[in-house]
């Protein structure tokens, strides 16, 4: 596999301030890190068993598609607090639990998906 070039974040490490208490980690879209997006759609996943400090929560900025999705180089690993820090509205949120998710609304409000039928396998 050829080299990546190193992504170019949007929030450099010295703006990340710790904002909950957790280490857990998640996924998300470089729609959010790189290009600096909100977080337009949030979902938990169940972690039973995970032998990492997994939160469940996958965060994408909602307009990604499925062939950036199927890219992993196009998402990463994170703190939670780190995604925090690139949307706090996303903190009211994460004690929700596993197979709930949330969808940016067109008042630009993350509101619950009652659509959302959970993750594909």
């Amino acid at each position: 596999m050829a080299n990546q070039p190193a992504k170019k974040y949007a929030l450099a490490a010295d703006q990340i301030v710790a904002l909950i208490q957790s280490t857990e980690g998640c996924i998300a879209t470089d729609r959010i890190t790189v290009d600096g997006c909100k977080v337009g759609f949030m979902y938990r996943e169940d972690t039973t068993g995970s032998q990492y400090p997994d939160s469940g929560w996958r965060f994408m900025a909602g307009d990604e598609d499925e062939a950036y999705m199927d890219n992993p180089g196009n998402h990463g690993v994170y703190q939670v607090n780190t995604i925090c820090n690139y949307d706090r509205d996303i903190i009211p949120f994460l004690e929700a639990p596993p197979g709930t998710a949330y969808i940016r609304d067109e008042d630009d409000v993350l509101v619950l998906d009652t659509q959302w039928q959970g993750a594909e396998d």
